[in-house]
């Protein structure tokens, strides 16, 4: 396929795939909700979902993939990705603002005022009176039942440090790529991969600890509905961009990216950073303040 001019903007082909997507999607958001009413038959949709949107994702992926390989891609295409990436990342901002919103409210207005401060003293007379405005809290009367937390200094601070690192070695690769030196690029780029995978396991281990030994589920009242939506959504993130490395790092090791061309590569490095960014948040607001 001929290289196109620098003037014109590359207009993509006919395809399947976004139909193809939607149709996913719809089979896997009908049947969450069938699942989480019980339906004996929705796990089997949804998995059924699942693998139309990997099917959509290798596919399209690939088609864009072969298309910056054959040279069709100009700057202005490369400044569509680019925006397109930060527009993505903006709303990734937004999702985590959400539930960060959500636990700042609960624990500087909701609880102190379901205590009794400020206008809340007739409710707590009235509803809950004598409850202890305390965080993290069991909710009145301690309807969410007694609960342990997770310390700080131990595996969540293991895992910062794990994150931190993996921001460096992703920095490393970035660096080498740039120099055009592909062991190193490869190398950086699988030992970030790793650290995802390490990461991932210790919070596996901290949830398995959460729920058989410190009573700390999601049905522990605000705390534990806010811990784990925050910390379960951001290990969902760290998990799907081990993924995403771990296929730049396939794509390296057969000669893709270029010193001066690798925005598939520096899209999947500032989503880690992303994630770093969050999880140092997480790390300070749920673990540590």
């Amino acid at each position: 396929m001929a290289q196109h001019a620098e003037d014109r903007y590359y207009v993509p082909h006919d395809t399947k795939w976004p139909i193809i997507g939607s149709i996913g999607m719809i089979i896997m958001m009908v049947s969450a909700a069938y699942w989480v009413n019980g339906s004996s038959t929705a796990p089997w949709t949804f998995l059924a979902g699942t693998l139309v949107m990997i099917y959509m994702m290798f596919g399209w992926f690939g088609d864009v993939i072969k298309e910056s390989e054959a040279g069709l891609y100009n700057e202005q295409v490369d400044t569509s990705f680019r925006m397109g990436m930060l527009w993505f990342i903006a709303s990734e901002v937004m999702f985590f603002a959400a539930f960060f919103g959500a636990l700042f409210y609960a624990r500087m207005f909701a609880v102190p005022w379901l205590g009794g401060e400020g206008t809340g003293a007739f409710t707590n007379q009235i509803l809950w009176q004598g409850y202890d405005a305390v965080w993290p809290t069991h909710g009145p009367e301690e309807l969410g039942g007694p609960f342990g937390t997770i310390p700080a200094f131990g595996v969540p601070f293991l895992n910062t440090l794990i994150l931190l690192t993996s921001g460096v070695t992703v920095t490393l690769a970035h660096h080498a790529l740039k120099k055009n030196e592909r062991r190193k690029l490869v190398g950086w780029l699988l030992a970030t991969v790793a650290l995802g995978i390490v990461f991932v396991f210790f919070q596996i281990e901290e949830y398995m600890l959460a729920y058989n030994h410190l009573g700390l589920t999601l049905g522990s009242g605000i705390y534990g509905s806010t811990f784990f939506m925050l910390t379960g959504f951001h290990g969902m993130h760290v998990t799907l961009g081990a993924i995403m490395l771990l296929v730049i790092a396939i794509r390296c090791m057969k000669g893709h990216f270029k010193p001066e061309h690798h925005f598939g590569f520096e899209a999947v490095a500032w989503y880690w950073h992303f994630v770093d960014v969050v999880w140092l948040g997480l790390f300070i607001f749920v673990y540590v303040y």
